[in-house]
């Protein structure tokens, strides 16, 4: 009988304790969860930048303009995209106009461009042509002849008022054609360095 009532006695013992033994078991079991998989607060991997663009323009035009309202430079083309990654602009045939602080014009023109968003950095791509026509001198005596750089690959800085290339380049100063390989133009200075296998044609002056 002793034993009848211990045995009786465990399994009510058991029973009323299985509860919380399983209660026990789960909170391991959760807490070995917990560690083997990664939190739900942890950051994210970041993902790659993609180079695509976010919108596109057709026949379109962006404009910057000086303190006084005045316009400084000009971009257009048939067609363009930006890409917020770079923050650049490829424009399909790109028309440039830029003025000087004298309203001296500068345009460019190719098949294909590369602009940032400001349009002040532009590259030119294919029969790329930049043009800064003829104006009176500052000195009031005779006047600047008209320049024209022409090639494949030309770099234009509208704010600093600059043209270079590190590919062959034409170019043409007044009735004068200049060739070289490599070439930078400021016009602040005046001056174009052309490098590489130069060559010139230098029309007589007529008196």
């Amino acid at each position: 009988m002793n034993s009848a009532r211990l045995w009786r006695h465990g399994k009510e013992q058991f029973f009323a304790w299985l509860p919380a033994l399983m209660m026990g078991l789960f909170a391991l079991a959760t807490a070995w969860l917990v560690r083997q998989t990664p939190g739900f607060n942890a950051s994210a991997p970041e993902r790659p930048v993609l180079h695509e663009p976010d919108y596109q323009m057709r026949q379109f035009s962006v404009r910057s303009f000086d303190a006084e309202g005045r316009l400084k430079s000009e971009l257009m083309g048939i067609e363009g995209h930006h890409f917020p990654d770079t923050d650049t602009l490829e424009v399909a045939q790109p028309r440039v106009r830029s003025f000087d602080a004298q309203g001296q014009l500068t345009v460019g023109r190719a098949e294909r461009g590369l602009s940032n968003g400001e349009g002040t950095d532009i590259q030119l791509y294919g029969q790329a042509r930049v043009v800064r026509e003829a104006a009176a001198a500052a000195n009031g005596r005779g006047a600047a002849p008209r320049l024209e750089f022409r090639g494949e690959y030309l770099h234009a800085w509208t704010e600093d008022k600059r043209v270079s290339s590190d590919q062959p380049v034409e170019l043409l100063r007044g009735v004068d054609r200049f060739t070289g390989d490599r070439f930078d133009y400021d016009e602040k200075s005046g001056i174009a360095n052309l490098r590489g296998n130069v060559r010139g044609v230098i029309q007589p002056r007529r008196p």
